[in-house]
């Protein structure tokens, strides 16, 4: 990864970017943000640091598009009881061509267009070599746990990369990764959700919200959603929901149970914590399935256990995914059996804090991409 060491503090003038600054190009190095402290989007710093040179089993890759993540506002605002490595680049998700090659790596050369995984392991313990990377003890989500894609280049563990299929657009390349990971993990692994059972999508403006409401579709289900403007429930519908209910003006419960003669649904998938646990429970049937990814809201919740013994209920967690079942998810992807949805494409790397300003107001329905090249600003769903 990218040196921590600063060569040159990059001073802003001017009046075109998100905090009225634009960013001074020129000069050695590469351009990267960097988080000292936590705080607001004063503390994004855009900086220069040393070329960064690939070593060993590493790639140099230079990048082409980002994604930003409701992860990247935790890592900027910090976690209560949670310390993370500062100062540290931030991005977990993004895309790029390779442009150094370390010794002893295979199957990527200079120019090969690429795909990044977000999640770092070992490779050598029990879970990594049974296909369950994600619970190695060594597991780091970049640009939380360890330096991250929020720069012109980056370097990354040749096992992080994968040729980026023909013809994918970048923005879409940048966009998929840790959310439908994430999703895929919630839906067909924990949940195992199956064709006609119905689902209950919390929050489906969010990425993880769009991915987990088209896998839950490509696998047959039924499925419902929840978003907090009339405009992301239109989407929400545009998406193959059934349903999409206003969750800042309706009785969610209620809605669910017109929707399933009273029976309630399978499967709820909510990653907003406190606000929606309880209700998200009322809304499941006998034998539901709730389960989540995040906690938005607040991690602490009060939970009737009577409710849960009582209906047989299940209450799963999901962190992350396997890099095996990201190959997976690329493959839809290219075919077009998966979509990622753009909400917003901010074109120059200096554009990055306008991104948080955007997740941060809810303001879009799908991801925030950040093309580092020349790009349209308006995408699709803009």
């Amino acid at each position: 990864m990218p040196s921590r060491t600063v060569v040159e503090r990059i001073e802003y003038e001017g009046e075109g970017d998100p905090a009225g600054r634009s960013a001074i190009r020129g000069g050695g190095g590469v351009r990267a943000w960097r988080i000292e402290e936590h705080g607001g989007l004063e503390v994004l710093e855009l900086v220069r640091i040393p070329e960064p040179e690939a070593g060993p089993g590493e790639v140099r890759v230079r990048i082409e598009a980002l994604a930003l993540n409701h992860l990247d506002l935790w890592v900027r605002r910090g976690v209560r009881g949670h310390r993370f490595p500062l100062p540290l680049i931030p991005v977990s998700d993004g895309t790029g061509r390779v442009v150094e090659v370390g010794a002893g790596v295979r199957g990527v050369q200079v120019g090969d267009p690429v795909l990044i995984w977000p999640g770092v392991s070992c490779g050598r313990c029990r879970p990594c070599q049974s296909g369950k990377d994600m619970f190695c003890r060594e597991y780091a989500i970049l640009g939380e746990a360890r330096d991250g894609l929020g720069a012109e280049d980056v370097v990354l563990p040749a096992s992080n990369l994968a040729l980026r299929p023909k013809g994918m657009d970048p923005h879409i390349a940048a966009a998929f990764p840790l959310t439908y990971q994430t999703a895929w993990s919630m839906i067909v692994e924990r949940a195992r959700v199956a064709p006609g059972e119905r689902v209950l999508i919390r929050a489906a403006g969010s990425g993880v919200g769009v991915a987990a409401l088209q896998i839950a579709r490509l696998l047959g289900a039924r499925v419902a959603a929840t978003a907090g403007s009339p405009g992301k429930c239109a989407k929400a519908l545009e998406e193959g929901a059934e349903h999409a209910w206003n969750h800042e003006e309706e009785d969610i419960a209620a809605k669910v149970r017109e929707w399933t003669a009273g029976e309630g649904v399978e499967v709820v998938v909510d990653h907003c914590g406190r606000e929606t646990f309880g209700e998200s429970l009322r809304c499941l049937g006998r034998g539901g399935r709730f389960v989540t990814c995040g906690a938005t809201s607040g991690p602490e919740a009060e939970i009737h256990l009577g409710h849960v013994f009582y209906k047989s209920l299940s209450i799963l967690g999901a962190t992350m995914g396997s890099k095996g079942s990201l190959h997976r998810i690329a493959s839809l992807v290219a075919d077009g059996a998966l979509k990622p949805r753009l909400g917003k494409v901010l074109v120059g790397l200096e554009t990055l804090p306008e991104g948080h300003r955007l997740l941060e107001e809810r303001a879009v329905f799908g991801k925030v991409v950040i093309d580092l090249g020349e790009g349209s600003s308006s995408p699709e769903g803009d």
